[in-house]
């Protein structure tokens, strides 16, 4: 973190290096790094605008992606955004991106404190918004926030069949030939898959079988 330092040339390609993208407005970019604490020192605007307007695109980005992963209800998707536009996860966010160290403060490191970190990452998550748009926020916001949604078909799967029955997909996995085969079972449809290891096998299986559900035809 910089205290009371601003930010050189080097500054700000660090910070876009970090974020993966380059913006066009440079001023915009250093305000999203801004603390009150320097702006209060210092003068100019600090980031506190761009937390809100983050807040709000962020809750779009996250809606947007769960509501297209799975057909759930609407309580578990609100359950589920939960896991991703709170305190925690933002922080984990802003450490994955590493983009803490670019922040421009004041005072002791007492003044940085509480939500910082997950405050800064909704400031650069509006920042981007505004200068790219919304596509722009939403590859920073899945590179950082939702990598995990690339491959969890599992979950995908369970997900869905709990939305029309109370049991658990079944996966059945045999070692052959040095490799992984899977069978998994639900709703009365059967689906395989193989992979290199037990979990790949069953995400393989649970894609196969998702693929199933979606058309309404037996494998």
């Amino acid at each position: 973190m910089l205290n009371g330092e601003d930010w050189t040339q080097e500054t700000y390609l660090l910070a876009e290096r970090a974020i993966g993208y380059q913006f066009t407005q440079k001023e915009l970019l250093k305000q999203c790094f801004t603390h009150k604490s320097y702006s209060n020192a210092f003068g100019g605007e600090n980031n506190e605008r761009l937390e809100f307007l983050g807040d709000a695109v962020l809750q779009l980005i996250v809606s947007d992606a769960l509501y297209r992963r799975a057909p759930v209800s609407e309580g578990k998707l609100t359950e589920k955004r939960k896991e991703y536009v709170s305190k925690q996860p933002l922080e984990v966010a802003c450490q994955r991106a590493g983009i803490l160290r670019f922040l421009r403060y004041s005072g002791g490191e007492n003044n940085i404190h509480g939500k910082t970190e997950s405050n800064l990452f909704e400031a650069v998550t509006a920042g981007i918004y505004l200068d790219g748009g919304m596509n722009a926020a939403r590859d920073f916001v899945k590179r950082f926030l939702l990598p995990q949604e690339r491959a969890d078909y599992k979950n995908k799967l369970q997900e869905r069949v709990q939305e029309k029955d109370k049991s658990l997909p079944e996966y059945r996995v045999a070692e052959k030939d040095g490799a992984f085969v899977c069978e998994v079972f639900a709703l009365g449809y059967r689906a395989s898959g193989a992979g290199t290891s037990r979990k790949a096998a069953q995400q393989s299986a649970a894609k196969s079988l998702l693929e199933i559900l979606e058309k309404g035809t037996s494998h």
